[in-house]
Protein backbone atom coordinates (compact mmCIF):
# COMPACT_ATOMS: atom_id res chain seq x y z
CA UNK A 1 0.00 0.00 0.00
CA UNK A 2 2.96 2.43 0.52
CA UNK A 3 4.62 1.80 -2.93
CA UNK A 4 1.20 2.83 -4.11
CA UNK A 5 0.60 5.67 -1.86
CA UNK A 6 -2.78 3.74 -0.99
CA UNK A 7 -3.98 5.46 2.22
CA UNK A 8 -6.86 4.27 4.28
CA UNK A 9 -9.28 6.32 6.62
CA UNK A 10 -10.14 5.73 10.26
CA UNK A 11 -13.05 6.95 12.27
CA UNK A 12 -12.66 8.51 15.62
CA UNK A 13 -12.31 5.43 17.55
CA UNK A 14 -9.28 4.21 14.58
CA UNK A 15 -11.67 1.98 13.15
CA UNK A 16 -10.51 1.48 9.43
CA UNK A 17 -13.96 3.00 7.61
CA UNK A 18 -12.33 3.06 3.55
CA UNK A 19 -9.29 2.46 1.68
CA UNK A 20 -8.45 5.84 -0.95
CA UNK A 21 -6.36 4.03 -4.66
CA UNK A 22 -5.28 7.51 -6.25
CA UNK A 23 -5.23 7.39 -10.02
CA UNK A 24 -2.56 8.93 -12.10
CA UNK A 25 -4.67 11.71 -13.27
CA UNK A 26 -4.71 12.75 -9.24
CA UNK A 27 -8.35 11.77 -8.47
CA UNK A 28 -9.11 9.25 -5.75
CA UNK A 29 -11.53 6.11 -5.88
CA UNK A 30 -12.62 5.15 -2.69
CA UNK A 31 -13.93 2.22 -1.12
CA UNK A 32 -16.00 1.52 1.67
CA UNK A 33 -15.11 -1.19 4.24
CA UNK A 34 -17.90 -2.18 5.81
CA UNK A 35 -19.89 -2.81 1.69
CA UNK A 36 -18.56 -2.69 -1.58
CA UNK A 37 -19.00 0.33 -2.90
CA UNK A 38 -17.11 2.44 -4.59
CA UNK A 39 -17.03 6.57 -5.23
CA UNK A 40 -14.68 8.74 -7.03
CA UNK A 41 -13.15 12.19 -5.37
CA UNK A 42 -13.46 14.52 -6.98
CA UNK A 43 -16.12 13.43 -9.43
CA UNK A 44 -16.31 13.64 -13.05
CA UNK A 45 -15.75 12.12 -16.91
CA UNK A 46 -13.03 9.18 -16.48
CA UNK A 47 -13.04 8.33 -19.78
CA UNK A 48 -9.69 8.81 -20.32
CA UNK A 49 -8.52 8.08 -16.61
CA UNK A 50 -6.26 5.17 -17.84
CA UNK A 51 -4.83 2.51 -15.33
CA UNK A 52 -4.06 2.62 -11.60
CA UNK A 53 -0.72 2.31 -10.74
CA UNK A 54 0.66 3.26 -14.35
CA UNK A 55 2.22 6.84 -12.62
CA UNK A 56 4.37 4.54 -10.01
CA UNK A 57 6.69 3.00 -12.75
CA UNK A 58 9.28 4.49 -15.04
CA UNK A 59 8.23 3.94 -18.89
CA UNK A 60 10.64 1.56 -20.08
CA UNK A 61 12.48 0.15 -16.75
CA UNK A 62 10.66 -3.55 -16.90
CA UNK A 63 10.35 -5.73 -19.64
CA UNK A 64 6.38 -7.01 -18.80
CA UNK A 65 3.57 -5.39 -16.92
CA UNK A 66 0.65 -7.28 -15.50
CA UNK A 67 -3.23 -5.74 -15.27
CA UNK A 68 -5.58 -6.95 -13.15
CA UNK A 69 -9.24 -6.18 -12.37
CA UNK A 70 -8.91 -4.10 -9.56
CA UNK A 71 -6.73 -2.08 -7.52
CA UNK A 72 -6.65 -4.30 -4.43
CA UNK A 73 -5.07 -7.02 -6.69
CA UNK A 74 -2.88 -5.09 -8.47
CA UNK A 75 -1.38 -4.70 -5.07
CA UNK A 76 -1.41 -8.36 -3.87
CA UNK A 77 0.08 -9.55 -7.08
CA UNK A 78 2.78 -6.94 -6.82
CA UNK A 79 3.73 -8.05 -3.36
CA UNK A 80 3.95 -11.49 -4.14
CA UNK A 81 6.08 -11.01 -7.13
CA UNK A 82 8.64 -8.85 -5.34
CA UNK A 83 7.87 -5.37 -7.69
CA UNK A 84 7.78 -4.79 -11.02
CA UNK A 85 4.54 -3.07 -12.62
CA UNK A 86 0.91 -4.18 -11.57
CA UNK A 87 -1.90 -2.01 -12.33
CA UNK A 88 -5.36 -2.25 -12.75
CA UNK A 89 -8.51 -1.39 -14.35
CA UNK A 90 -11.50 0.51 -13.14
CA UNK A 91 -13.53 -2.15 -13.74
CA UNK A 92 -14.09 -5.08 -15.85
CA UNK A 93 -16.82 -3.07 -18.14
CA UNK A 94 -14.32 -0.26 -18.47
CA UNK A 95 -11.08 -3.01 -18.95
CA UNK A 96 -11.22 -1.94 -22.77
CA UNK A 97 -11.69 2.04 -22.77
CA UNK A 98 -8.60 2.36 -19.38
CA UNK A 99 -6.19 0.01 -21.60
CA UNK A 100 -7.10 1.85 -24.90
CA UNK A 101 -5.88 5.33 -23.03
CA UNK A 102 -2.54 4.49 -22.36
CA UNK A 103 -1.64 1.68 -25.03
CA UNK A 104 1.04 3.22 -26.13
CA UNK A 105 3.00 3.31 -22.59
CA UNK A 106 1.98 -0.20 -22.50
CA UNK A 107 3.29 -1.49 -25.94
CA UNK A 108 6.75 -0.64 -24.87
CA UNK A 109 6.46 -3.10 -23.05
CA UNK A 110 7.61 -7.14 -24.03
CA UNK A 111 4.62 -9.03 -22.58
CA UNK A 112 1.38 -7.87 -21.22
CA UNK A 113 0.38 -10.24 -18.33
CA UNK A 114 -3.60 -10.11 -18.02
CA UNK A 115 -4.67 -11.07 -14.53
CA UNK A 116 -8.48 -10.35 -14.70
CA UNK A 117 -11.55 -12.27 -11.99
CA UNK A 118 -11.67 -15.74 -13.06
CA UNK A 119 -15.71 -15.35 -13.82
CA UNK A 120 -17.35 -14.31 -17.00
CA UNK A 121 -16.76 -10.24 -16.80
CA UNK A 122 -13.00 -11.30 -16.62
CA UNK A 123 -13.45 -13.22 -19.00
CA UNK A 124 -15.01 -10.98 -21.63
CA UNK A 125 -12.72 -8.43 -20.76
CA UNK A 126 -9.80 -10.61 -21.16
CA UNK A 127 -11.18 -11.44 -24.81
CA UNK A 128 -11.15 -7.00 -25.44
CA UNK A 129 -7.93 -6.16 -24.01
CA UNK A 130 -6.26 -8.64 -25.73
CA UNK A 131 -7.50 -7.82 -29.19
CA UNK A 132 -5.62 -4.53 -28.81
CA UNK A 133 -2.62 -5.47 -28.85
CA UNK A 134 -0.46 -8.54 -31.22
CA UNK A 135 -1.44 -11.96 -30.10
CA UNK A 136 2.24 -12.65 -29.12
CA UNK A 137 2.32 -9.93 -26.72
CA UNK A 138 -0.50 -11.20 -24.46
CA UNK A 139 -0.24 -13.40 -21.96
CA UNK A 140 -3.25 -14.69 -19.67
CA UNK A 141 -2.82 -15.30 -15.79
CA UNK A 142 -6.00 -17.90 -14.99
CA UNK A 143 -7.38 -18.04 -11.51
CA UNK A 144 -8.85 -21.58 -10.88
CA UNK A 145 -9.35 -22.27 -7.09
CA UNK A 146 -10.28 -18.59 -6.01
CA UNK A 147 -11.62 -15.42 -7.95
CA UNK A 148 -9.02 -13.15 -8.08
CA UNK A 149 -5.02 -12.25 -6.37
CA UNK A 150 -6.09 -10.77 -3.59
CA UNK A 151 -8.44 -13.94 -2.59
CA UNK A 152 -5.61 -16.23 -3.13
CA UNK A 153 -3.27 -13.36 -0.48
CA UNK A 154 -6.19 -13.84 2.30
CA UNK A 155 -6.15 -17.53 1.82
CA UNK A 156 -2.26 -17.75 2.72
CA UNK A 157 -1.60 -19.02 -0.82
CA UNK A 158 0.84 -15.65 -2.25
CA UNK A 159 3.48 -18.87 -3.17
CA UNK A 160 0.55 -20.39 -5.46
CA UNK A 161 -0.44 -17.07 -6.76
CA UNK A 162 2.94 -16.48 -7.68
CA UNK A 163 3.21 -19.66 -9.70
CA UNK A 164 0.12 -18.86 -11.60
CA UNK A 165 1.67 -16.01 -13.04
CA UNK A 166 4.77 -17.76 -13.76
CA UNK A 167 2.82 -20.37 -15.81
CA UNK A 168 1.18 -17.91 -17.65
CA UNK A 169 0.55 -18.74 -21.34
CA UNK A 170 0.29 -17.12 -24.51
CA UNK A 171 -3.35 -15.78 -25.12
CA UNK A 172 -5.34 -17.71 -27.66
CA UNK A 173 -8.65 -17.31 -29.12
CA UNK A 174 -11.54 -19.56 -27.85
CA UNK A 175 -11.88 -20.35 -31.64
CA UNK A 176 -12.67 -24.01 -31.60
CA UNK A 177 -16.48 -25.23 -31.43
CA UNK A 178 -17.41 -28.72 -31.35
CA UNK A 179 -21.25 -29.12 -30.44
CA UNK A 180 -24.25 -29.33 -31.66
CA UNK A 181 -25.47 -26.49 -29.74
CA UNK A 182 -23.01 -24.68 -30.74
CA UNK A 183 -23.39 -25.18 -34.27
CA UNK A 184 -26.95 -23.98 -34.41
CA UNK A 185 -26.47 -20.74 -32.50
CA UNK A 186 -24.04 -19.84 -35.37
CA UNK A 187 -26.23 -20.57 -38.46
CA UNK A 188 -29.32 -18.30 -36.43
CA UNK A 189 -26.79 -15.60 -36.63
CA UNK A 190 -28.27 -13.10 -39.06
CA UNK A 191 -26.73 -13.13 -42.47
CA UNK A 192 -24.53 -10.53 -42.95
CA UNK A 193 -25.94 -7.23 -44.37
CA UNK A 194 -23.40 -5.45 -47.08
CA UNK A 195 -23.42 -1.70 -47.09
CA UNK A 196 -24.15 -0.31 -50.64
CA UNK A 197 -20.96 0.76 -52.31
CA UNK A 198 -21.48 4.16 -54.43
CA UNK A 199 -22.39 2.35 -57.90
CA UNK A 200 -25.68 0.20 -57.98
CA UNK A 201 -24.13 -2.55 -60.71
CA UNK A 202 -20.90 -2.99 -58.01
CA UNK A 203 -23.60 -3.21 -55.46
CA UNK A 204 -25.91 -5.64 -57.15
CA UNK A 205 -22.66 -8.44 -57.93
CA UNK A 206 -21.33 -8.05 -54.29
CA UNK A 207 -24.38 -7.93 -52.16
CA UNK A 208 -22.24 -4.82 -50.73
CA UNK A 209 -19.29 -4.13 -48.16
CA UNK A 210 -19.05 -6.72 -45.62
CA UNK A 211 -17.32 -6.98 -42.33
CA UNK A 212 -15.04 -9.98 -41.58
CA UNK A 213 -13.83 -9.20 -45.53
CA UNK A 214 -11.06 -8.27 -47.34
CA UNK A 215 -11.69 -6.18 -50.80
CA UNK A 216 -8.94 -5.66 -53.42
CA UNK A 217 -9.60 -3.03 -56.08
CA UNK A 218 -6.74 -3.58 -58.67
CA UNK A 219 -5.84 -1.06 -61.88
CA UNK A 220 -3.02 -0.30 -63.55
CA UNK A 221 -1.23 3.72 -62.88
CA UNK A 222 -3.33 6.55 -63.15
CA UNK A 223 -6.69 4.66 -63.90
CA UNK A 224 -8.82 6.48 -61.36
CA UNK A 225 -8.43 4.16 -58.20
CA UNK A 226 -8.17 6.94 -55.93
CA UNK A 227 -11.31 8.53 -56.92
CA UNK A 228 -13.71 5.58 -56.53
CA UNK A 229 -11.87 4.80 -52.90
CA UNK A 230 -12.70 8.50 -52.09
CA UNK A 231 -16.82 7.71 -53.31
CA UNK A 232 -16.73 5.10 -51.36
CA UNK A 233 -15.17 6.70 -48.33
CA UNK A 234 -17.57 9.32 -49.22
CA UNK A 235 -20.81 7.54 -49.11
CA UNK A 236 -19.76 5.45 -45.77
CA UNK A 237 -19.51 8.62 -43.81
CA UNK A 238 -22.78 9.91 -45.19
CA UNK A 239 -25.06 7.18 -45.17
CA UNK A 240 -23.42 4.79 -41.85
CA UNK A 241 -22.60 5.41 -38.66
CA UNK A 242 -19.44 2.84 -38.55
CA UNK A 243 -16.40 4.63 -37.51
CA UNK A 244 -13.94 4.56 -40.54
CA UNK A 245 -9.96 5.01 -41.08
CA UNK A 246 -7.86 5.75 -43.64
CA UNK A 247 -4.17 5.05 -44.84
CA UNK A 248 -4.03 7.00 -48.12
CA UNK A 249 -0.38 6.78 -48.96
CA UNK A 250 0.17 8.16 -51.18
CA UNK A 251 -1.95 11.43 -50.55
CA UNK A 252 -1.92 14.34 -48.02
CA UNK A 253 -4.44 14.81 -45.42
CA UNK A 254 -5.26 18.27 -47.33
CA UNK A 255 -6.26 16.24 -50.46
CA UNK A 256 -8.56 13.46 -48.46
CA UNK A 257 -10.29 16.46 -46.69
CA UNK A 258 -10.88 17.82 -50.07
CA UNK A 259 -11.87 15.44 -51.79
CA UNK A 260 -15.10 15.12 -49.31
CA UNK A 261 -15.75 18.78 -48.66
CA UNK A 262 -15.55 18.90 -52.67
CA UNK A 263 -18.01 15.93 -52.76
CA UNK A 264 -20.49 17.43 -50.69
CA UNK A 265 -20.22 20.84 -52.24
CA UNK A 266 -20.14 19.29 -55.79
CA UNK A 267 -17.25 21.58 -57.21
CA UNK A 268 -13.45 20.85 -57.60
CA UNK A 269 -12.19 23.08 -54.28
CA UNK A 270 -8.96 21.53 -54.84
CA UNK A 271 -8.32 23.68 -57.86
CA UNK A 272 -7.01 27.27 -57.11
CA UNK A 273 -9.23 28.66 -59.53
CA UNK A 274 -13.00 27.03 -57.76
CA UNK A 275 -15.22 29.70 -56.27
CA UNK A 276 -14.88 28.44 -52.93
CA UNK A 277 -15.18 30.04 -49.28
CA UNK A 278 -13.26 29.27 -46.20
CA UNK A 279 -16.76 29.22 -44.45
CA UNK A 280 -18.00 26.88 -46.73
CA UNK A 281 -15.39 24.19 -46.70
CA UNK A 282 -16.13 24.26 -42.98
CA UNK A 283 -19.83 23.54 -43.19
CA UNK A 284 -19.01 20.86 -45.95
CA UNK A 285 -16.57 19.35 -43.86
CA UNK A 286 -18.46 18.70 -40.76
CA UNK A 287 -21.69 18.40 -42.82
CA UNK A 288 -19.61 14.83 -43.94
CA UNK A 289 -18.29 13.47 -41.02
CA UNK A 290 -20.76 14.45 -38.65
CA UNK A 291 -18.65 14.10 -35.25
CA UNK A 292 -15.32 13.70 -33.52
CA UNK A 293 -13.88 10.23 -33.64
CA UNK A 294 -15.59 9.08 -36.83
CA UNK A 295 -13.23 9.65 -39.32
CA UNK A 296 -9.70 8.54 -38.59
CA UNK A 297 -7.17 10.12 -41.57
CA UNK A 298 -3.31 8.72 -41.34
CA UNK A 299 -1.11 9.53 -43.91
CA UNK A 300 2.36 8.73 -44.88
CA UNK A 301 4.92 9.47 -47.76
CA UNK A 302 7.68 6.87 -47.79
CA UNK A 303 7.45 3.21 -46.78
CA UNK A 304 6.31 1.90 -43.08
CA UNK A 305 7.28 -1.07 -41.37
CA UNK A 306 4.66 -3.37 -41.78
CA UNK A 307 4.46 -4.33 -37.65
CA UNK A 308 3.41 -0.59 -37.45
CA UNK A 309 0.61 -0.50 -39.92
CA UNK A 310 -0.62 -3.52 -38.37
CA UNK A 311 -0.86 -2.01 -35.15
CA UNK A 312 -2.21 1.04 -35.90
CA UNK A 313 -4.94 -0.54 -37.83
CA UNK A 314 -5.50 -2.97 -35.01
CA UNK A 315 -5.81 0.11 -32.46
CA UNK A 316 -8.03 1.76 -34.62
CA UNK A 317 -10.30 -1.31 -34.79
CA UNK A 318 -10.22 -2.24 -31.12
CA UNK A 319 -9.86 1.04 -29.38
CA UNK A 320 -11.75 3.32 -31.62
CA UNK A 321 -14.70 1.70 -32.73
CA UNK A 322 -13.82 1.61 -36.72
CA UNK A 323 -15.27 -0.76 -39.22
CA UNK A 324 -13.85 -0.08 -42.41
CA UNK A 325 -10.64 0.43 -43.40
CA UNK A 326 -9.53 1.47 -46.71
CA UNK A 327 -5.61 1.09 -47.74
CA UNK A 328 -4.52 3.12 -50.96
CA UNK A 329 -2.24 1.16 -51.24
CA UNK A 330 -0.30 -2.23 -51.00
CA UNK A 331 2.74 -1.19 -52.78
CA UNK A 332 3.80 2.29 -50.92
CA UNK A 333 3.97 -0.23 -47.59
CA UNK A 334 6.84 -1.40 -48.13
CA UNK A 335 8.13 0.25 -51.05
CA UNK A 336 12.41 0.98 -50.14
CA UNK A 337 13.38 -2.12 -48.80
CA UNK A 338 16.66 -3.44 -49.41
CA UNK A 339 15.38 -5.71 -52.48
CA UNK A 340 12.56 -6.87 -54.45
CA UNK A 341 12.61 -10.11 -52.70
CA UNK A 342 12.22 -8.42 -49.51
CA UNK A 343 9.61 -6.20 -50.80
CA UNK A 344 7.90 -8.69 -51.85
CA UNK A 345 8.03 -11.10 -48.51
CA UNK A 346 6.72 -7.71 -46.77
CA UNK A 347 4.24 -7.57 -48.77
CA UNK A 348 3.00 -10.49 -48.57
CA UNK A 349 3.54 -10.91 -44.71
CA UNK A 350 1.07 -7.72 -44.17
CA UNK A 351 -1.53 -8.93 -46.38
CA UNK A 352 -1.68 -12.13 -44.65
CA UNK A 353 -2.03 -10.69 -41.36
CA UNK A 354 -4.56 -8.13 -42.85
CA UNK A 355 -6.90 -10.75 -44.28
CA UNK A 356 -6.48 -12.50 -40.83
CA UNK A 357 -7.00 -9.50 -39.00
CA UNK A 358 -10.15 -8.41 -40.60
CA UNK A 359 -11.93 -12.15 -39.34
CA UNK A 360 -10.65 -11.92 -36.30
CA UNK A 361 -11.54 -8.68 -35.73
CA UNK A 362 -14.45 -8.39 -38.00
CA UNK A 363 -14.01 -5.03 -39.76
CA UNK A 364 -13.99 -4.24 -42.98
CA UNK A 365 -10.69 -3.92 -45.30
CA UNK A 366 -10.78 -2.16 -49.11
CA UNK A 367 -7.15 -2.02 -50.14
CA UNK A 368 -5.61 -1.44 -53.96
CA UNK A 369 -3.05 -2.69 -55.35
CA UNK A 370 -1.28 -1.61 -58.66
CA UNK A 371 -1.56 -3.81 -61.95
CA UNK A 372 1.54 -4.69 -64.29
CA UNK A 373 1.62 -4.50 -68.00
CA UNK A 374 0.89 -8.17 -67.88
CA UNK A 375 -2.24 -7.65 -66.01
CA UNK A 376 -0.92 -8.75 -62.28
CA UNK A 377 -0.70 -7.41 -59.03
CA UNK A 378 2.34 -5.79 -58.69
CA UNK A 379 5.14 -6.59 -56.55
CA UNK A 380 3.42 -10.37 -55.57
CA UNK A 381 0.85 -12.21 -57.28
CA UNK A 382 0.04 -13.53 -53.74
CA UNK A 383 -2.24 -10.22 -52.83
CA UNK A 384 -5.45 -11.50 -55.00
CA UNK A 385 -5.43 -14.98 -52.83
CA UNK A 386 -5.93 -13.42 -49.69
CA UNK A 387 -9.07 -11.42 -51.15
CA UNK A 388 -12.83 -12.36 -50.75
CA UNK A 389 -13.42 -9.95 -53.67
CA UNK A 390 -11.26 -8.89 -56.49
CA UNK A 391 -12.17 -5.82 -58.68
CA UNK A 392 -10.59 -4.72 -61.54
CA UNK A 393 -10.47 -1.45 -62.82
CA UNK A 394 -10.27 -0.67 -66.38
CA UNK A 395 -9.76 2.56 -68.33
CA UNK A 396 -8.19 3.38 -71.92
CA UNK A 397 -6.20 6.92 -71.87
CA UNK A 398 -5.10 5.93 -75.68
CA UNK A 399 -8.70 5.75 -77.08
CA UNK A 400 -9.97 8.42 -79.85
CA UNK A 401 -13.19 9.13 -78.38
CA UNK A 402 -13.09 11.28 -75.33
CA UNK A 403 -16.11 9.31 -73.51
CA UNK A 404 -13.98 5.98 -73.69
CA UNK A 405 -10.82 7.60 -72.34
CA UNK A 406 -12.71 8.84 -69.31
CA UNK A 407 -14.80 6.17 -68.66
CA UNK A 408 -13.68 3.67 -65.91
CA UNK A 409 -15.16 -0.02 -66.84
CA UNK A 410 -15.67 -2.22 -63.74
CA UNK A 411 -14.64 -5.98 -63.47
CA UNK A 412 -14.74 -8.69 -60.58
CA UNK A 413 -12.64 -11.61 -61.41
CA UNK A 414 -13.50 -13.07 -58.34
CA UNK A 415 -16.01 -12.95 -56.04
CA UNK A 416 -15.95 -15.77 -53.17
CA UNK A 417 -19.03 -14.69 -51.38
CA UNK A 418 -21.31 -15.10 -54.10
CA UNK A 419 -19.94 -16.22 -57.03
CA UNK A 420 -21.13 -13.46 -59.45
CA UNK A 421 -18.17 -12.57 -61.76
CA UNK A 422 -17.50 -10.28 -64.67
CA UNK A 423 -18.40 -6.77 -66.01
CA UNK A 424 -19.51 -4.84 -63.00
CA UNK A 425 -20.94 -1.27 -64.57
CA UNK A 426 -18.61 1.71 -65.96
CA UNK A 427 -18.24 4.88 -64.33
CA UNK A 428 -17.19 8.41 -65.51
CA UNK A 429 -16.05 11.53 -63.38
CA UNK A 430 -18.85 14.74 -64.68
CA UNK A 431 -16.60 17.76 -65.20
CA UNK A 432 -19.20 20.19 -63.28
CA UNK A 433 -19.61 18.43 -60.08
CA UNK A 434 -16.46 16.29 -59.95
CA UNK A 435 -18.44 13.16 -58.80
CA UNK A 436 -17.79 10.00 -60.08
CA UNK A 437 -21.38 8.44 -61.22
CA UNK A 438 -22.06 5.28 -62.68
CA UNK A 439 -22.59 5.57 -66.51
CA UNK A 440 -24.91 2.98 -68.95
CA UNK A 441 -23.89 4.67 -72.66
CA UNK A 442 -20.38 2.52 -73.54
CA UNK A 443 -19.47 -0.80 -73.07
CA UNK A 444 -15.33 -1.93 -73.37
CA UNK A 445 -14.34 -2.80 -76.03
CA UNK A 446 -11.81 -5.71 -74.79
CA UNK A 447 -12.59 -7.60 -71.62
CA UNK A 448 -8.87 -8.17 -71.78
CA UNK A 449 -7.60 -4.71 -72.27
CA UNK A 450 -5.21 -4.56 -69.61
CA UNK A 451 -2.65 -7.25 -70.77
CA UNK A 452 -3.51 -5.51 -74.24
CA UNK A 453 -2.21 -2.16 -72.88
CA UNK A 454 0.32 -3.38 -71.43
CA UNK A 455 1.44 -5.04 -75.00
CA UNK A 456 1.26 -1.57 -76.69
CA UNK A 457 3.02 0.61 -74.22
CA UNK A 458 6.11 -2.57 -74.43
CA UNK A 459 5.72 -2.22 -78.27
CA UNK A 460 5.52 1.66 -78.06
CA UNK A 461 9.06 1.57 -75.69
Amino acid sequence: MRRYDVLTKVDSEGKPVSIGYPWPDGSVKVRALDEKKFEWSPPGDKSKIGLFGLDKFETGSHKYVTITEGELDALSLHQVLGGGPVLSVSSANNACRDVVAVRDQLSGFERIYLAFDGDRPGADAVRAVAQIFPPSKVYVVKFVTRKDANDYLQHGEGQLLRELWWNARRYTPENISSTVDEFVEILRTEPPQGFPYPFKTLTDMTYGIRTGEVVLLTAQEKVGKTSIMREILYKLLKESTHGVATFFLEETRVRLLQSLAGRELRKPVHLPDCPVTDDELERAIRSVVAQDDRLYVYSHFGHDDPDLLLDNIRFLVTGCGVRHVLFDHFGMAVIGRSGKQDERQALEYLATRLEMMTKELDFSLIAVSHLNDYGQTRGSHYLTKVADITIQAIRNPLAIEEKERNTIFLQIPFNRFCAQSGPAGAVRLNPETYVLEEVYDIQPANDNFPVALGQAKREAA
